[in-house]
């Protein structure tokens, strides 16, 4: 046992040093992950607001005017301008300077005060979906407030009581993100999706570079079992891993007051055991790779589009077809979302995340032992 830990150990202070010479290796192991949160949690918003709006006033009466300045004290509408025709709304949209475009037809006020139910169009740019669906349920939302206002002015300039007619209190409230900032639901994702990348890509060359510089033939008459061999390898790059999970989790927390409710020893086993898989992908390419550039091409590739298109960090993965919902299986950063949203929004520990924390467990062990075994054969 004590042969073993000492072997183990050679091994590691090995890769220390060869990750103390490169200082442009440290750099983009510790500095990058942070850079890159930053670049992204300030670049990535599903916060829409401020849409550019134009208006068309087809009516020119006092009610169209105040129907119209609803939009203009909105949150959500930015009126950028007011147009004539709907030519000019073809063009605003060809131009982009508009996203959404309310016109109001001839005959609204006389409508209203008949107590007709008058026209309006609400035009929406579709190229952009997310703005446009939103735009669709400001829109809905902000005449359903105005139908109600018009109702109460009706029913009072009537001598009637409004609330005699009856309502429904609908009482919304939103948990875990009551801001509903899209920085508390992107942030612990991209966390996960960083470390993803920067741990698959630098620990691929790992095993390449030692072919590379010849040394790998010296590794494989001594008396290093592959195993070992293995696991001094993974030491230093987890530490690093895990250093870059702190710090990435310090700068969410002070600069981008990302709540953290939930039970940090959760969080603490969670990355380890997510650090150990990233880290087997990362060899298991290693241990095949030909050259140090397919070695970082294939993990790019492997670590990029999963940990964007398959954990769930943009897109809900019960939105996407089902072959990829099962495919998102074969990739830790599905788990490790799940592990970093639920600590740090909802508040969970151990007795609603053990089933993710297993799995990462189990993907650990699986993802270790088969890059042994594909070193051990390659090396064979």
């Amino acid at each position: 046992m004590r042969a073993m830990l000492t072997r183990i150990n050679a091994i590691a202070a090995k890769e220390l040093v060869h990750i103390r010479r490169d200082p442009r290796l440290l750099v983009a192991v510790l500095v990058m992950p942070v850079l890159q949160l930053l670049l992204f949690a300030y670049a990535i918003s599903f916060d829409v607001r401020d849409v550019p709006t134009v208006l068309l006033d087809g009516d020119r009466t006092s009610e169209s005017r105040a129907y119209l300045a609803a939009y203009e004290h909105s949150d959500f509408f930015h009126v950028v301008g007011h147009v004539d025709s709907p030519a000019q709304v073809d063009r605003a949209f060809d131009e982009s300077t508009a996203r959404v475009a309310v016109m109001v037809r001839p005959g609204f006020g006389r409508a209203l005060t008949r107590g007709e139910t008058p026209s309006v169009a609400v035009l929406l740019d579709g190229s952009e979906p997310n703005s446009a669906q939103l735009g669709q349920a400001y829109a809905v939302a902000l005449n359903r407030q105005l139908d109600r206002e018009v109702f109460v002015e009706w029913a009072q300039a009537r001598a009637l009581d409004p609330s005699a007619f009856g309502a429904v209190d609908v009482s919304v409230r939103t948990w875990y993100n009551p801001g509903r900032r899209s920085a508390d639901f992107l942030i612990p994702g991209l966390m996960v999706v960083i470390i993803m990348i920067v741990t698959v890509q630098q620990t691929a060359v790992t095993l390449v570079r030692e072919r590379d510089l010849g040394t790998f033939e010296q590794i494989s008459v001594s008396p290093v079992r592959r195993g070992e061999l293995v696991l001094g390898k993974t030491i230093p790059w987890a530490g690093l891993a895990f250093a870059n999970m702190v710090a990435t989790t310090f700068v969410a927390i002070t600069l981008f007051r990302v709540p953290l409710r939930g039970d940090l020893l959760a969080l603490v086993a969670g990355t380890l055991l997510f650090v150990l898989c990233c880290l087997g992908i990362g060899l298991l390419i290693s241990a095949r790779a030909s050259s140090v550039e397919v070695a970082n091409i294939t993990g790019l590739i492997v670590s990029f589009l999963p940990g964007f298109m398959l954990s769930g960090f943009a897109f809900p993965l019960n939105s996407i077809p089902v072959v990829l919902q099962w495919i998102s299986y074969l990739f830790p950063g599905r788990y490790m979302v799940d592990i970093a949203r639920s600590v740090f929004l909802k508040g969970a520990g151990f007795e609603v995340l053990w089933p993710q924390i297993a799995s990462l467990g189990l993907y650990a062990l699986v993802i270790l032992s088969l890059a042994t075994l594909v070193h051990a054969r390659r090396a064979d």
